[in-house]
């Protein structure tokens, strides 16, 4: 017999459970723009993985400037990779 079972979850339940809930901070690569990424904390999302971002870094990975531009509303299909900061 086989004890060892697989728990499949959703990836909007990973971002509830354990991102929005926790208040963790997360880093977002841009789809469009390889250079940008995103830093801050999900506040909001739907289905379609549209988030509301708040305390929001832009940070330009070339240079390793942070621009901060506050709350943002992001589209999903923009994101490449969601993980935590």
């Amino acid at each position: 017999s086989n004890d060892s079972f697989l728990v499949l979850s959703l990836p909007t339940t990973i971002i509830s459970q354990c991102i929005v809930q926790d208040k963790k901070r997360v880093k977002i690569w841009l789809y469009e723009d390889t250079r940008m990424k995103l830093e801050g904390q999900i506040i909001g999302f739907d289905e379609y993985m549209n988030m509301t971002l708040d305390d929001a870094v832009e940070v330009d990975t070339k240079t390793g400037k942070k621009s901060e531009i506050g709350r943002i509303l992001l589209k999903g299909d923009a994101i490449t990779l969601l993980q935590e900061a």
